[in-house]
């Protein structure tokens, strides 16, 4: 069933005398329950379209439609209450705040939600439990890895059962440990728990976890990888064929 459906959309930046295109005429769409990477170099529109259909930015011309609604018409209160009850986001830098503790920081989605003490309690153990944090419900940010400050992110961007997860680069600041282990659980929430994935991301170990890659260069879409019946490697190997295509270095990308 569809659930995103992105539609001519074009994103320009600066003014008449000095005018950048970054997203051009882009279409696509995302099915519910789908695990989708939008991979490019740095300055491909790849985070542009991200922030578009996470509403940090608007689009100059054409439609985001997120479960048949408009969201590029959506102004005020209808606005924030589409970004609270149908969005989650991750950051790379995680955005915790340094005062809460990793419940409250998972918490405070619900709390704006209004949800009672006890409900928010029992969401935010089964997020927790789902994500392997438990054991540091209690600790601030600054007692945390790299690694757990982003599983915690992570569960303060899913706790609200979001019809779309958007990650940013969510792994760029991580080791490599972390990493995996993070991706490992962002597989399992797409599987186990259905949670529908957009993640932006330049790295091809990361796009690999995914169930589909679309490639952005200049703006537009260049390239479209499904897994199908591939393992996750044979995947890697056909992004780092892309890649390559792309003028990206793979060294990086590995």
């Amino acid at each position: 069933m569809e659930l995103l459906r992105i539609q001519n959309v074009e994103k320009y930046y600066g003014s008449r005398s000095s005018l950048t295109k970054a997203l051009d005429d882009i279409s696509f769409t995302v099915e519910q329950g789908e695990f989708t990477a939008i991979m490019g170099a740095s300055g491909s529109g790849k985070t542009t379209l991200l922030n578009c259909i996470s509403t940090i930015d608007t689009v100059t011309a054409g439609h985001i439609f997120l479960e048949q609604t408009d969201i590029t018409t959506l102004r005020g209160s209808q606005l924030n209450k589409f970004r609270r009850d149908k969005l989650g986001f991750i950051f790379q830098d995680f955005n915790l705040l340094d005062t809460l503790t990793a419940f409250e920081n998972i918490a405070l989605a619900l709390s704006i939600q209004k949800r009672d003490e006890k409900e928010t309690s029992k969401h935010v153990n089964e997020v927790a439990e789902q994500l392997g944090i438990t054991d540091v419900l209690q600790k601030y940010p600054y007692q945390m890895s790299g690694g757990q400050k982003q599983r915690v992110a992570s569960a303060r961007a899913i706790v609200t059962d979001p019809k779309i997860v958007l990650a940013d680069e969510p792994t760029g600041a991580l080791d490599s440990r972390s990493a995996k282990l993070l991706l490992e659980r962002f597989n399992y929430l797409n599987k186990e728990v259905g949670t529908t994935i957009m993640m932006v991301t330049h790295d091809s170990f990361t796009a690999s976890y995914a169930s589909r890659v679309i490639f952005i260069k200049d703006g537009k879409i260049f390239h479209e990888l499904n897994r199908g019946d591939n393992t996750r490697k044979q995947l890697f190997d056909k992004i780092i064929d892309v890649v390559t295509l792309l003028g990206g270095d793979v060294s990086d990308a590995l």
